[in-house]
């Protein structure tokens, strides 16, 4: 491996969603022990870190993203002793470990806000949001919630609306509170004293709202939340340095790292908060919009890299824990030929790549009936298609009894497919998506150029061929990726026609074999990778 390789930024991410990863003690939810069985699965696959989603003590409204405390681990995954084995157990192998901070809001039910909505004069009242009433018991102005209703709950104890921008059981923190800041920014040190690596941290741009509460400008919108232009519950000016705050805490500890999860993305905004001294990368989620269209593909990572100096660094991701898998969206049937195309087209642009778990064997969204619903999300909106249940379904690890999950009751139903499509399945077919991502993680650290050299497009406007060059001082990369079901050609120009190329990988063929003319002919749905010798 290189000797400059930085994990965070030479490395891959893989997504951990611990309730649903793996179980150790039968109850049928993930916990860290689970994890930790499985690391040597992650060390063959051949990620980098693993970010695990939150993992604190909660009530689970939000399934962990409503925090009852910030430096303790919920029973059901464990205890700090499980972690702590957890993260020497990482290290051992290689492997770097990621935290989820959720901290632009807490659980109704984490002591902050307990004492905060006990009384008006309560030493943390100001920890949180509070205003008075409008003319009328109105709430204080028109902000609207996310996950459906007004931005404003009403205390009756107390005589006033505290401000939620998710669920009312989420009270948004007062980060302009100096209390507040510091508290919080002990929480990184906690975690870090600990042997933590780094922080993705949720919804990081929302921290601050507009200290006069302005109203936002109105626009047209599907849901209330999107019929606003949010220019005054999101992006304030005091995130800059409250960021650089931060920043400079994680740099007084050796290669520490953060990612925010940009709220309400574009490219533009992503960038402009992965700059020095702000966050090491912020989440830029255009893949997740892309059809499946070469040209898209194209364009998103055209206007991903031209924000991009060499001080800064991109992300990139095509699955989560809060979107239809990458196979629901692309993929027809239990067909994986264009996963595997997407697979070559994630690990080969200059940026972080993320995995989500499961992604890695095809797992495709369950279907999960109103009556078994567990999404905050997919409850309020139902039957409208928003619910995030269906992408959160237990890892596939075998064809036993509840795909090797867990010895009891899943906490959610599996896939149908769980019996065929699984870990073990995988592993035993050479051909597989599972092997696809192997090779592909394995290439990528023994070509630097893939990591960090040029994207330099080769047809510009492509309608079912997407072809590039990764090239640095000392390599130049060939990747280009059929996305038609019908053979296809892509034509060289006559330098790289002339170029002595050898075979880095093929999802199709097990050699390559320099053509006669100046045009290279690709199998259906093939991603071919070339290196120049």
């Amino acid at each position: 491996m290189d000797s400059n390789f930085l994990w965070w930024r030479d490395g891959v991410i893989y997504q951990i969603y611990p309730r649903s990863f793996a179980d150790s003690n039968g109850d049928g939810i993930g916990d860290l022990p689970g994890i930790q069985s499985k690391l040597d699965y992650l060390v063959e696959l051949g990620v980098d870190a693993l970010w695990l989603s939150p993992v604190y003590p909660s009530p689970d409204v939000d399934f962990g993203y409503d925090v009852a405390d910030y430096t303790d681990i919920d029973p059901k995954y464990g205890t700090l002793a499980d972690f702590d084995s957890l993260v020497e157990a990482a290290h051992q192998r290689g492997l770097r470990i990621v935290m989820d901070l959720v901290l632009n809001h807490s659980s109704d039910q984490h002591p902050w806000f307990i004492q905060s909505r006990s009384s008006r004069d309560n030493p943390y009242r100001d920890w949180y949001i509070w205003r008075d009433p409008a003319p009328g018991k109105r709430p204080p102005n028109g902000w609207q919630s996310v996950f459906g209703g007004k931005a404003w709950e009403w205390d009756e104890a107390t005589g006033q609306y505290y401000y939620h921008m998710f669920c009312r059981e989420q009270p948004d923190l007062n980060w302009r509170n100096p209390r507040v800041r510091q508290a919080i920014l002990d929480v990184f040190r906690f975690w870090m004293e600990r042997g933590v690596d780094g922080f993705r941290l949720d919804v990081f741009n929302v921290y601050f709202k507009d200290d006069q509460l302005r109203e936002n400008p109105r626009r047209l919108g599907r849901r209330p939340f999107d019929s606003q232009v949010h220019l005054y519950d999101c992006d304030r000016p005091e995130m800059i340095p409250l960021l650089q705050e931060i920043r400079a805490l994680l740099d007084s500890y050796p290669e520490r790292y953060a990612v925010g999860e940009t709220f309400l993305s574009t490219t533009s905004k992503a960038a402009g908060y992965a700059r020095p001294g702000l966050l090491h990368a912020a989440f830029d989620f255009s893949f997740l919009a892309c059809k499946w269209d070469p040209a898209a593909f194209l364009k998103t990572i055209q206007a991903i890299d031209s924000q991009y100096s060499q001080d800064g660094w991109p992300t990139y991701v095509l699955g989560n824990h809060d979107v239809d898998r990458i196979a629901t969206r692309y993929a027809h049937g239990e067909d994986d030929e264009r996963l595997k195309v997407l697979a070559a087209l994630l690990l080969t642009q200059r940026g972080t790549p993320f995995i989500y778990q499961g992604d890695e064997i095809g797992m495709r969204n369950v279907h999960v009936p109103r009556a078994e619903m567990k999404d905050p999300v997919g409850l309020r909106y139902w039957p409208m298609p928003v619910g995030r249940d269906g992408e959160r379904s237990p890892m596939q690890w075998s064809g036993g009894a509840h795909a090797g999950f867990t010895i009891g009751t899943p906490w959610m139903r599996l896939h149908a497919n769980a019996p065929i499509r699984h870990v073990e399945s995988q592993r035993n077919r050479p051909d597989s998506l599972f092997h696809v991502y192997r090779r592909l993680l394995r290439l990528r650290k023994e070509l630097p150029a893939l990591r960090g050299g040029m994207f330099l497009p080769l047809n510009y406007e492509p309608r079912s061929l997407l072809a590039y060059l990764r090239k640095d001082e000392g390599q130049t990369v060939l990747v280009a990726l059929n996305f038609s079901r019908r053979r296809n050609r892509l034509v060289l120009g006559g330098g790289l026609a002339r170029s002595g190329w050898r075979l880095a990988y093929s999802s199709k063929r097990a050699e390559y074999t320099a053509p006669r003319d100046s045009s290279l002919l690709l199998e259906p749905y093939e991603a071919l990778i070339l290196v120049q010798q």
